[in-house]
C-alpha cells in the first residue's frame, strides 16, 4: 500500500486487494431467468502486488460451452440457500475448493444470457490458494490460475471475430453472426464469450487494462 503509482505521481497506488475489497458490491435482485452463480475466486500471490483467479476448462464432450473456458460455477439448486451458496457448492464440486476456506466479499451485478436464459450472479471471494485444487472429470478437463495482472497485460488479451473462434461452419451452424468478442489468453489457452465480457468489467473497475466491449455486447440475444 505505500507504492507510488507511475500512473498518479506523487500519489499513493493502493493494492489490488484493497480494490476489491472495496468493489460496490450490490445486493442480489430477482432474477430475470434460471438463476446461476459463478465464483471469482482470489488469491493473493506472495511477495507481489496481484491476485490470482481460478479458470476452469471445459471437457470437450460437453453438450454445451465444450472445450471452453470459464469460471466455476452453474445453476442454482434447490439445496442451495442463495446464489452465493451454490457458487461455493459449485466450485467444491468442481475444483475441490473448501467453501469454509473462502472469505466472500460479495457479488456483483447479474448478467443475464438470452441464450440458455441463465442469470448469472458474479460471487467475489478471496482464499489463500495455498490448499492443491483437483478438477472433477466429468466437469472439468483442467485448472487454470492466471493472476490478473496477466491478464490485464495487452499482450495477453484483445478482441477476436467469432468466425475465428468458432470456424466459419460452426459459426453458420450456429446462426450467430459474425461479430468480435473480448478475449484473454490464460497460460496461452483462449478465454471468450461470456467469461470474457465478465472479466473486461472486473478489471476495469479494479483500474486494469482490458479489451474494449463491443457495442452490442450485452444486448445480442
Amino acid at each position: 500500500m505505500t507504492a507510488p503509482d507511475p500512473a498518479y505521481p506523487g500519489q499513493v497506488r493502493d493494492s489490488l486487494l484493497d480494490r476489491v475489497t472495496r468493489l460496490p458490491f450490490v445486493i442480489p435482485g430477482d432474477p430475470t431467468g434460471v438463476p446461476a452463480s459463478v465464483l471469482l475466486a482470489l488469491a493473493p500471490v506472495d511477495g507481489a502486488d496481484d491476485l490470482e483467479l481460478v479458470l476452469v476448462r471445459r471437457p470437450d464432450h460437453l453438450r454445451q460451452h465444450a472445450g471452453q473456458v470459464g469460471l466455476p460455477g452453474g445453476a442454482v439448486e434447490p439445496g442451495d440457500a442463495d446464489g452465493v451458496a451454490a457458487a461455493l457448492r459449485e466450485a467444491q464440486e468442481e475444483v475441490g475448493l473448501d467453501p469454509s476456506g473462502v472469505r466472500v466479499l460479495g457479488s456483483l451485478d447479474r448478467t443475464y444470457l438470452a441464450v440458455s436464459d441463465f442469470d448469472v450472479l458474479p460471487v467475489v471471494g478471496v482464499w489463500d490458494g495455498l490448499a492443491p485444487l483437483v478438477p472433477s472429470p466429468d466437469e472439468v478437463a483442467g485448472i487454470l490460475r492466471p493472476t490478473l495482472r496477466q491478464l490485464a497485460d495487452p499482450a495477453n488479451h484483445g478482441t477476436m471475430p467469432f468466425s475465428e473462434i468458432l470456424g466459419e461452419e460452426a459459426l453458420a451452424a450456429r446462426g450467430i453472426p459474425d461479430l468480435a468478442s473480448p478475449v484473454f489468453w490464460a497460460d496461452g489457452v483462449l478465454v471468450w464469450g461470456f467469461t470474457a465480457g465478465l472479466l473486461v468489467g472486473f478489471l476495469d473497475s479494479l483500474g486494469l487494462q482490458a479489451p474494449p466491449l463491443p457495442a452490442y455486447w450485452g444486448t445480442r440475444p
